[in-house]
Parts: structure tokens; sequence; C-alpha cells
């Protein structure tokens, strides 16, 4: 079942959050400290209510949180003109606990937050993922999600 996140969910997401940090961490070491999450509870807890972030779980049939979506609606305005205006809801994270993996927990998050951009009246929804992530790079792939600009680098080690 997919549900609000609500202030009770917030010990079990901060599990989930160290799973990313950790992974960031193994992938690119040079960018990402560690395990330790994003947020402390205090802060989860203040997003849970704020009126641009959308942040759902995915729960068993015992309440417990296995896998979570947290999205901030945006709304992208280019003071240069260049593109026109619109209304987009950015998934700023998503974590699905390894043992619910590959069940359709992931793929249920995600038509929650496309339900509910569609409903906030955006005209897309979009993510960023890290390059080592590729299993994650699949998942979205495999949801119908496409490149929509690629963001490159030059680590300026000595080597350029």
């Amino acid at each position: 079942m997919i549900r609000k996140a609500e202030k009770k969910d917030a010990p079990r997401v901060l599990e989930l959050l160290r799973e990313i940090a950790a992974l960031h961490h193994a992938g690119r070491p040079d960018i990402f400290f560690g395990a330790d999450p994003k947020y402390d509870e205090a802060a989860l807890c203040e997003k849970f209510g704020r009126e641009n972030e959308r942040i759902f779980v995915s729960v068993d049939e015992n309440d417990r949180v296995n896998g979570y979506v947290m999205c901030v609606l945006q709304e992208k305005d280019d003071p240069f003109y260049t593109q026109r205006p619109y209304r987009t809801l950015y998934v700023d994270d998503l974590c699905v606990d390894k043992a619910a993996r590959r069940r359709g927990v992931g793929r249920a998050l995600m038509d929650r937050a496309v339900e509910e951009a569609r409903a906030l009246g955006c005209y897309h929804l979009d993510l960023n993922v890290w390059a080592c992530n590729e299993d994650a790079i699949r998942f979205y792939e495999s949801i119908g999600m496409q490149k929509e600009r690629q963001y490159m680098e030059i680590i300026l080690d000595g080597r350029w």
C-alpha cells in the first residue's frame, strides 16, 4: 500500500536513507562522505509537512515502510526567457528496501508520484540519477523515463 509519509515513519525512512548514502559513497567516494543520511529525524519530519513537498511511503501488511519517494513541486521560470515557464514534480529521492525490490514497490511509488504530478498540473516529473547507480538507471528506463539532458564532468586531479 502507498500512503503519505507520517512522522512515525521517520526512523524507518532514515534507515533507507542510510542505504542510499552508502550506495552513493561506494559509487562516488570522492563526493559522498559515507552512510550518514542527508537529513536527521527532525529535518525529515519537517519535510513531511512542507506544502511544496510530497513524500509517499510503501508499507507492508504490518505497516512497515519498505520504500519511499520524496518529491518537490517546482515552478520553472527562465529569467532569460529562453524556455517556457512550467511546473514540475522533482523526485528528490526514491529508495526501496533491498528485500522488497523487484516486487513492484518502486513502480507503485513512481505511479503515485506521477498521479500527484498530474493532480498538481505539472508538465512532467523529473529526477537526477548518478551514473554509478546503474540499477536505478535501468529501473527508471524500464518504467518509461528518458534522458532530458546529461551533466558531464572532468575531475581536475592533474591529468587534464
